[in-house]
């Protein structure tokens, strides 16, 4: 769980996701998502906000199904499909949820 100092301090990234989520024309609830996911897993070093952004949103979108592939969530946020590969698991898991397994 986060607290609202983060969701203050992160008001950027949080912005980031809702116009990607925009621009990928994701469901609210998609979007709502991804900010839980991002504000319970955020990390401190700011270099690595970007790639969280992306994974949360890519991730959010899968457990909420709807689903858009990894290089147009990469696209979306200016990121490489590869950094939301290595990081969308290990976020869901950091959340205490259960990937899937296909």
């Amino acid at each position: 769980m986060y607290r609202a100092r983060e969701q203050v301090e992160n008001q950027r990234w949080l912005a980031e996701i809702e116009r990607a989520a925009e621009q990928l024309e994701l469901d609210a609830t998609v979007s709502a998502r991804a900010i839980d996911l991002f504000l319970s897993t955020v990390p401190d070093a700011e270099r690595s906000k970007r790639a969280t952004v992306a994974a949360s949103l890519y991730a959010g979108a899968l457990i909420e199904g709807d689903r858009r592939s990894q290089k147009a969530v990469a696209d979306a946020v200016g990121v490489s499909r590869l950094t939301i590969q290595q990081r969308w698991k290990g976020l869901i898991e950091e959340a205490g949820l259960k990937p899937p397994e296909w």
